[in-house]
């Protein structure tokens, strides 16, 4: 909307009033201080309406994903998406992220389910969610994901948790969720100390969990 220079004037004589009367009594006595103070809202006033939304914008645990959507790493925002369902890949994306990192923060949990997703992209792993999550199970304990070999049944007990998680799979999926780990295809919690960690690269922590790609350690590293 176009203003006209009356109400310019009018503004930029607000911002150096508001400016002035924040300002304690002693530092206004000081003639440089006032001269401060008119500069600093004449600037404000300058100020272009898209600046001013480009600086509203929300910060902090909100990402732009590629898809253009935002993703906020907050249960609340969780909480607000639609129940989430889908494919046999979904399904497995989802069990993944409820018996390896339910208990983790929204971020780590997509950052759980961005190293799956890389794996999937990977020429060195399998082509799909379900072939990357259940690859090695059969062999006890020789398996990528240890719930999937560990001996006991994969049981959701907590519906709560995994309709959290099946949203975080659902975003993963459908690729809305940033890139949050550098390239990472390999993870573990602090409560371990895997030999192949002092092997790669460690790009990103997490919550309890580390992440890492291929690629030996170096000094700039």
């Amino acid at each position: 909307m176009f203003r006209s220079g009356n109400d310019m004037r009018v503004t930029r004589f607000a911002l150096v009033a508001a400016v002035v009367l924040t300002l304690p009594a002693q530092v206004m006595a000081n003639p440089t201080a006032k001269v401060l103070a008119k500069t600093e809202a004449r600037g404000l006033a300058g100020i272009t309406q898209d600046r001013i939304k480009d600086l509203s914008k929300p910060t902090g645990n909100q990402t732009a994903g590629p898809g253009g959507s935002n993703v906020v790493f907050t249960r609340e925002w969780l909480a607000s998406q639609p129940k989430a369902n889908g494919s046999s890949e979904f399904k497995c994306l989802a069990e993944a992220l409820y018996f390896e990192a339910r208990g983790e923060t929204v971020k780590g949990q997509f950052a759980v389910a961005e190293v799956i997703r890389n794996r999937v992209k990977s020429d060195r792993f399998p082509g799909s969610y379900c072939a990357v999550i259940n690859q090695g199970t059969g062999r006890k304990y020789q398996c990528q994901f240890t719930y999937t070999c560990d001996g006991r049944p994969e049981v959701v007990s907590e519906p709560a948790a995994y309709a959290r998680v099946a949203k975080v799979a659902r975003a993963t999926i459908d690729g809305k969720s940033p890139n949050i780990t550098d390239g990472a295809t390999f993870y573990h919690t602090t409560a371990v100390r895997p030999s192949w960690s002092r092997k790669f690269t460690n790009t990103a922590r997490f919550g309890v969990h580390l992440f890492y790609r291929r690629g030996v350690r170096t000094a700039s590293n």
